[in-house]
C-alpha cells in the first residue's frame, strides 16, 4: 500500500476510504398497506398502489390511491372541522400547534430514516436539514396563531375555510410543514395530497396528528398520483397550495379559472449562481456543490446555472473538478453518504435524457470517477463547460446533479444572463463588495437572492418567485397571508 502523506505522524495510504455507517432501519415500524387519513380515522380507499425504496428498488409499502369521492369525503371532514377549529382562540391552535412541533422533534430519527428510504436522499441531509427546519415551522407558525391582529394591522384577518394542499417528492415533511403549519395557525384546516412516490412520511405524521390530540378531521392525508391532486383542484376548497413543477402549475391555474378559489404556486427554477471575481473561492466552491448536490438537484431553488467572471472560470472550475471528486455517491442510508439516489425511474431518464442533450449541442461533459450501485436510480455528479445560453441544459429545469458554467465580464451581463430565463425562483452572487450584492440583487429578478452562500432556509424567511417560479409566498409572515381572507398582501 503506497502512503501518500502523513497527518498529525499517522501515514495515509493512497487507497484511503470511509468505512460504512449505515444508520438502522429498525427505527422505522412500516405498515403492509396504508389507507386515507379522514376525520382522524384511517379509511379504506377506492384503490391502492406501490411505494417503493429509489436506492434498492425494493416495495416498501401499499397505499391508497385516493378516488374523487374519496376526496370529497376528505373536504367535508375538513369542512365539518372548520367550525370547531376556526372558533378556538388563537392561544388554543397555538398549543397544538407546539405540540407537533415538539413530537416532530421527539421522532426525528425516526422520520429522517424514512425520509431517506422513501425518498432517496442522504440520511445526513434528512436528519440535519429537513427534520430540524419542518418541527422549526410549527413552532414558528405556533407563535404567530395569536398574534394575527397584529401581524396585519388596520386589518381583519379571518381564515378562509378549507386548503387543499398538493407537495412534490423532493422534500416530503418538510413541505408538509411549509403547508399545514401557516394555514393551521390561520384557523384553516386543510387536505394535502403527498407526492405519489413519496407518501410515507405524511402517512406517519397522521400519527403526529393522532398523539398531538389535533381536533378530528383539521388534517386530512388523501394519497394517489396526478389524478388525485386534480380531483382536490376541482374539489369545494376554499384554496389551492401547490408546489411542483411549472407544467402542472399551469394546469392548476386553467382549471382555476373563473373560480372564486385563491391560489398559490411555487414551481420550477433555473437558478443562477453567480461568482465574481473578488469572492472567496474556496468558500464559493462549497457553495456551488451545495447549490447544485444538495438532495442529488432535486431542489427547486438549485443553483444549476454557474455564471463565473471570466478571469478566474478556469481556477473556479479545476476547483469545483477537484471537490466533486470527493463526493460520495450511493446508500442514502449511510451517514456518509453525499448524493444519494435519484427519486424515480421517470426522473432519472428525464436526467439522461437532458444530459444527452448536453453532450450532442456540445457541451463538455465532466463526471467524477464513482461507482453506483448496480440496483436502484443512480446519476453522477455532473458539470458541463463551454455551454451556450440557447443550449437545453442551460434553459430547461433538470432536476437533478447536473450543473451547466457560463461565464460572464462585466455586472450588467451577469445580470443579463442570469434573468435570461422563463423562471425567477432564487439566485445566489459570490462578493467580497456588499455594495456589489444590493446592486445584484436589485436587479435580479428571484423571489431569493442569497449573498457568498446558498440554500438556505429558516421559517421566518420568506421564500416563492416570479415569472414562470410561480406567485405567493411560503415562510415567514408572508406565509401566512394566503391562507387569511381580509388580507391582500404582507
Amino acid at each position: 500500500m503506497t502512503e501518500v502523506a502523513k497527518r498529525g505522524g499517522a501515514p495515509v495510504p493512497a487507497d484511503w476510504t470511509y468505512a460504512p455507517a449505515p444508520e438502522s432501519r429498525d427505527v422505522v415500524s412500516l405498515r403492509e398497506r396504508y389507507g386515507l387519513f379522514v376525520g382522524g380515522e384511517w379509511l379504506e380507499p377506492a384503490d391502492t398502489y406501490t411505494t417503493f425504496s429509489p436506492a434498492t428498488e425494493e416495495a416498501l409499502a401499499q397505499v391508497g390511491q385516493a378516488s374523487p369521492a374519496d376526496v370529497t369525503n376528505a373536504v367535508g371532514a375538513a369542512r365539518e372541522a372548520f367550525a370547531v377549529w376556526s372558533s378556538l382562540p388563537g392561544s388554543e391552535r397555538a398549543k397544538y400547534l407546539f405540540r407537533i412541533a415538539r413530537i416532530l422533534q421527539e421522532r426525528s430519527r425516526e422520520f429522517a430514516v424514512l425520509e431517506s428510504l422513501n425518498g432517496g436522499k442522504p440520511i445526513k441531509e434528512s436528519r440535519d436539514v429537513d427534520l430540524p427546519l419542518a418541527a422549526a415551522h410549527f413552532f414558528y407558525y405556533a407563535g404567530w396563531a395569536d398574534k394575527l391582529e397584529y401581524a396585519f394591522p388596520n386589518r381583519t384577518p379571518r381564515p378562509l375555510g378549507v386548503a387543499g394542499q398538493i407537495i412534490p417528492w423532493n422534500f416530503p415533511l418538510l413541505m408538509l410543514a411549509w403547508k399545514i403549519a401557516p394555514a393551521l395557525a390561520a384557523g384553516n384546516t386543510v387536505v394535502l395530497k403527498p407526492a405519489e412516490t413519496t407518501p410515507l412520511t405524511a402517512l406517519l405524521f397522521c400519527d403526529v396528528v393522532r398523539q398531538a390530540e389535533l381536533p378530528a378531521g383539521v388534517v386530512n392525508i388523501v394519497t394517489g398520483d396526478g389524478a388525485t391532486g386534480a380531483a382536490l383542484v376541482d374539489a369545494h376548497v376554499d384554496k389551492i397550495a401547490f408546489t411542483g413543477s411549472t407544467e402542472v402549475g399551469k394546469a392548476i391555474q386553467r382549471r382555476l379559472a373563473g373560480t372564486d378559489k385563491k391560489v398559490t404556486l411555487e414551481l420550477g427554477g433555473k437558478a443562477a449562481n453567480i461568482v465574481f471575481d473578488d469572492a472567496a473561492v474556496d468558500q464559493a466552491v462549497e457553495g456551488i456543490v451545495n447549490g447544485i448536490y444538495f438532495n442529488q438537484g432535486h431542489v427547486c431553488c438549485a443553483g444549476s446555472r454557474l455564471f463565473v467572471q471570466e478571469s478566474i472560470a478556469d481556477t473556479v472550475v479545476e476547483k469545483l473538478k477537484r471537490r466533486m471528486a470527493t463526493l460520495r455517491v450511493g446508500d442514502p442510508l449511510d451517514k456518509n453518504t453525499d448524493v444519494g439516489a435519484i427519486n424515480s425511474r421517470a426522473q432519472l431518464e428525464k436526467i439522461q435524457e437532458l444530459v444527452a442533450a448536453g453532450r450532442d449541442e456540445g457541451a463538455e461533459i465532466y463526471q467524477p470517477p464513482c461507482q453506483l450501485p448496480e440496483k436502484g436510480y443512480w446519476f453522477a455528479p455532473t458539470v458541463f463547460t463551454n455551454v451556450a445560453q440557447s443550449y437545453r441544459i442551460a434553459q430547461e429545469e433538470i432536476f437533478g446533479p447536473v450543473l451547466s458554467v457560463l461565464t460572464f465580464r462585466t455586472p450588467d451581463e451577469a445580470v443579463e444572463k442570469a434573468n435570461n430565463t422563463p423562471y425567477g425562483l432564487s439566485a445566489g452572487v459570490w462578493t467580497e463588495k456588499g455594495s456589489r450584492i444590493l446592486w445584484m440583487a436589485e436587479r435580479l429578478r428571484a423571489g431569493v437572492v442569497w449573498a457568498n452562500t446558498y440554500n438556505r432556509f429558516d421559517p421566518t424567511s420568506p421564500f416563492g418567485g416570479f415569472k414562470e417560479s410561480g406567485f405567493g409566498r411560503e415562510g415567514g409572515l408572508h406565509g401566512l397571508a394566503p391562507y387569511l381572507d381580509g388580507v391582500t398582501h404582507a
